[in-house]
């Protein structure tokens, strides 16, 4: 008997914010299995806003073409295999995209080991705080910007996936933070449940360059971007002497058709500061170290990672295009029929 599966492709090419119309849902049968070979059923799917730009273009990685399958990383269940390295039951984490179900021959499948992805900690993890995410929130801030104790660190998109860990990353690491947010509720998060010393609600500010030099008054030493444009010419306006710049993302460009562009570029010179984008598979070796050490903080309590959690595969477009109208709070997760 065949079985099928259902997955979300790219219908057409966005031009600017994403649109329900540019993606299509398609019901596919799935290959026999052969030896060598798993069955997964996905559980959870992320929704990733720096997937626009492989919609739109190549990037770090090749442009989505129409047909293609949307990007996504997974937690799911293995219900059958010919593989030595898995067996029936094994819960699994993957980037294979928005499917329910998929065959593989289990190269970048990776189990999750019950020490790691146990209880206090869900296996949701894999795809927010010990995952992408999280990774890229920690090498940001440790590896690229190399923060410091008593630095002061600012956080652009501070209520999102990234932005959230970043800010407790910082904080764990005895820098005074502050985050840029784009709500009265998603400021108050950042400082009462993330533990910032201030967030700026750039929405209430005409004028946020001014707003972040009463915020930070010595000026910033640490900028962990996620928005770029206006959020990222405001930042450098108060950077200090020998600041440095992290750029993770750039939700405020994705969409554009046209780039914006940096316009305080003078600053550059006059405040010697390094400006530095980076991807998380850039410190790939040191995965293993990072997720021991935020995985501690976890437990202990110095590490909350927020999840916002939608029902229904068929949601998945609109989770993902209520990302850049600032609707989540923490990482956006769809949770298929058969989540846990």
């Amino acid at each position: 008997m065949t079985s099928t599966s259902r997955r979300w492709v790219l219908a057409s090419t966005p031009n600017g914010e994403p649109k329900t119309s540019d993606f299509e849902m398609a019901s596919v049968a799935l290959p026999p299995l052969r030896e060598g070979g798993i069955i997964v059923r996905n559980t959870f799917i992320s929704v990733d806003p720096g997937v626009l730009d492989r919609l739109t273009r190549d990037s770090y990685a090749p442009q989505l073409r129409p047909g293609e399958v949307v990007d996504g990383f997974t937690v799911g269940v293995v219900t059958a295999s010919q593989n030595p390295r898995f067996e029936v039951g094994d819960r699994v984490t993957c980037g294979n995209g928005w499917r329910e179900s998929y065959v593989s021959s289990g190269r970048g499948v990776m189990k999750l080991h019950p020490k790691v992805f146990g209880p206090p900690i869900s296996e949701r993890a894999a795809i927010g705080a010990l995952g992408v995410s999280g990774l890229t929130a920690y090498f940001g801030v440790r590896g690229v910007a190399q923060a410091r104790s008593g630095e002061t660190v600012l956080v652009s998109s501070a209520a999102g996936a990234v932005g959230s860990t970043a800010i407790q990353v910082a904080r764990n690491l005895g820098c005074q933070v502050v985050g840029i947010a784009g709500s009265e509720d998603k400021a108050r998060l950042v400082v009462e449940d993330l533990g910032a010393e201030a967030c700026i609600d750039y929405r209430k500010e005409p004028d946020l360059s001014a707003a972040i030099a009463r915020t930070c008054p010595d000026g910033v030493d640490v900028f962990f971007d996620n928005v770029g444009g206006k959020t990222l010419d405001a930042a450098l306006l108060n950077m200090s002497q020998g600041g440095r710049v992290a750029i993770s993302g750039q939700v405020s460009e994705y969409s554009r058709v046209q780039p914006r562009g940096i316009r305080a570029v003078g600053e550059f010179i006059n405040r010697r500061i390094t400006m530095t984008g980076f991807v998380v598979w850039d410190f790939l070796p040191q995965f293993r170290e990072a997720m021991a050490e935020m995985r501690g903080w976890m437990v202990s309590g110095q590490l909350v990672f927020r999840e916002e959690i939608i029902d229904g595969f068929e949601n998945a477009p609109a989770a993902f295009i209520g990302l850049f109208r600032g609707e989540n709070r923490g990482r956006r997760l769809i949770r298929l029929a058969s989540g846990d």
